[in-house]
């Protein structure tokens, strides 16, 4: 099966009506995607090159969150690995990476992306979430730059990690969470996660 086939025979999306507390329920669209990856490189790619992989699988995405919307879903939780693949080295994926600020920083990229580095990743699915007035969760990857002063400090000067992010019917970023990876050549402190409310009684927690 090949991901450029139309949306209809490249996913398997469900919806679910989940029961939260008292009488609130809320719609929960869960999704997969054939993933369009990477060629296997030796060498980082360009950031240009980077970027146009993962427009292409948030192409994808961006038809199964307005899809979800349509039929009433409150929330979407996208694919691990959904928007860049897995072919990588520590070395090779960090042009795909994005530096993820902390939540508290009441950030809405769709409509103020220059507020921190260039991230284009999460402008988009910032305007995903905003443009169809749903919860976008999505996995991506943060980088956070360390120096020698931090004994834990991975060599080439930089923390990567795998991420998970949720957007608010806004656009808002609400949640980061920092998986710890074991086959990681860093030394990955436990699992972190910081977050703000998304729903009445609907919380995002570890």
């Amino acid at each position: 099966m090949l991901p450029s086939q139309p949306l209809l025979h490249t996913a398997v999306f469900a919806l679910t009506v989940l029961q939260a507390l008292a009488s609130n329920t809320f719609i929960a669209a869960v999704y997969e995607h054939a993933v369009i990856l990477p060629k296997a490189a030796i060498k980082p790619v360009s950031p240009d090159d980077a970027l146009a992989l993962m427009n292409s699988n948030m192409d994808i995405l961006e038809g199964a969150i307005k899809e979800a919307a349509q039929q009433g879903a409150h929330i979407i939780v996208t694919p691990e690995d959904g928007i860049y693949g897995w072919r990588f080295t520590r070395e090779t994926i960090y042009p795909y990476l994005e530096d993820i600020p902390d939540p508290v920083v009441n950030w809405i990229p769709c409509i103020d992306p220059t507020r921190f580095a260039p991230a284009p990743v999460q402008e988009r699915l910032s305007c995903m979430a905003r443009n169809n007035s749903i919860y976008v969760v999505a996995n991506t990857g943060d980088k956070k730059p360390c120096n020698s002063s931090d004994p834990s400090c991975p060599k080439d000067g930089r923390y990567q990690y795998n991420t998970d992010v949720v957007y608010d019917p806004e656009g808002k970023l609400v949640a980061r969470y920092h998986k710890a990876v074991g086959c990681s050549p860093q030394r990955d402190p436990s699992p972190t996660i910081t977050t703000v409310r998304l729903m009445k009684d609907v919380s995002w927690q570890s």
